[in-house]
């Protein structure tokens, strides 16, 4: 398979329900690097590469999110590989 690579924002309710840490969980299940981060807007920011099947997988969950957050839109575009190597949560 190929490694592909998102960038994208979550708005809705998804920040003050750990948003972050679930998703951070999330990607590093799916074997993911790159990063997220709660924005002043009140989205959260994310770059995401990995395996094709798994970078789908985690797109997928955003959708919904975890069980407190109210997901309203999830926004992501291709980008080029970045090299990052593990998941964290930037603050």
């Amino acid at each position: 398979m190929s490694r592909v690579c998102l960038h994208g924002y979550v708005s809705g309710r998804v920040q003050g329900v750990s948003f972050r840490q679930y998703t951070s969980e999330q990607a590093e299940r799916l074997d993911l690097d790159g990063w997220v981060r709660n924005l002043d807007d009140g989205r959260v920011e994310l770059l995401f590469e990995g395996e094709e099947a798994a970078v789908d997988a985690l797109a997928a969950w955003l959708e919904k999110g975890p069980k407190l957050a109210k997901v309203k839109t999830v926004e992501l575009e291709a980008q080029p590989l970045q090299g990052i190597a593990g998941f964290v949560v930037r603050r």
